[in-house]
């Protein structure tokens, strides 16, 4: 397994915010977490990240175990895009120094050397993620699409094992959200990352080619598995607490209030 948590628990203020939970996650898988708000799905993020240490359980990241290695040299194998990763970049650095700072895991450029390839590496992956026109533009300029971008394009900079995406979604417009969900289809077909975790609230942000999902609520696994075991009515209707439609079509999901009668 890549990514093993067993009975982990978080608590907080005497109040467990998740958990128990295992989950395992499988070379080459591709999966969404899904749940409502406070369900518990950047604390269950932070904790397989190796950024969060958990109250009770273990947890085993690329065959070591969390607390027993190096979580340092360890998170260098992980990439994560997120909104507290956009939080604390610079508004004044561009795009292509924003992401080859990645490469030594810093958010400055002076911190650390760099020499072509990392400019070639940098220039490159922005021009992947559809940032290439906007390298030397300074970050804050960027639309809300193209940050996003940035961000996910930094994550793939030290060419990560794992790779997190925390809602990268979250207040695109629907242009913007559609182009992006392309790109993250052709990236969950490729052979790195071994393995991407992606975070949503909705089923519609679910690129084609993610063939596993873990529903949460309340800090427990409501299922976890195969998306078409999972993404069912019942499921959805459980955490979030309404009647479900789910429905599927061509490679896409959706869920809607089921109506009255």
């Amino acid at each position: 397994m890549i990514i093993e948590l067993r009975d982990v628990t978080v608590r907080r203020a005497g109040r467990t915010i998740l958990g128990p939970i295992d989950w395992q996650v499988g070379d080459g898988e591709r999966w969404v977490v899904l749940g409502p708000n406070g369900s518990g799905k950047t604390t269950l993020l932070s904790v397989a990240s190796m950024n969060l240490w958990p109250t009770t359980g273990t947890v085993d990241v690329l065959g070591e175990r969390y607390g027993r290695t190096d979580a340092r040299e360890l998170r260098r194998r992980v990439g994560f895009a997120g909104s507290a990763i956009e939080a604390a970049m610079r508004d004044d650095l561009t795009p292509e120094t924003l992401i080859m700072t990645a490469r030594h895991g810093a958010f400055e450029p002076w911190w650390h050397v760099y020499d072509a390839a990392d400019h070639d590496r940098a220039r490159a992956l922005g021009a992947r993620m559809g940032v290439g026109d906007q390298l030397a533009q300074p970050f804050g300029t960027l639309s809300a699409g193209e940050r996003r971008r940035t961000t996910i394009a930094r994550a793939l900079m030290p060419d990560p094992e794992i790779l997190i995406l925390d809602e990268p979604m979250a207040s695109l417009d629907l242009a913007a959200r559609e182009t992006l969900l392309a790109d993250l289809e052709a990236l969950a077909g490729e052979s790195r990352p071994r393995v991407i975790v992606l975070v949503s609230h909705h089923l519609e942000e679910i690129p084609a080619g993610f063939g596993h999902a873990l529903v949460l609520a309340s800090g427990r696994a409501v299922a976890a598995g195969p998306v078409g075991s999972v993404l069912r009515d019942d499921v959805l209707a459980t955490a979030f607490g309404l009647p479900l439609t789910v429905e599927q079509r061509d490679d896409r999901w959706t869920a809607r209030r089921r109506r009255p009668g």
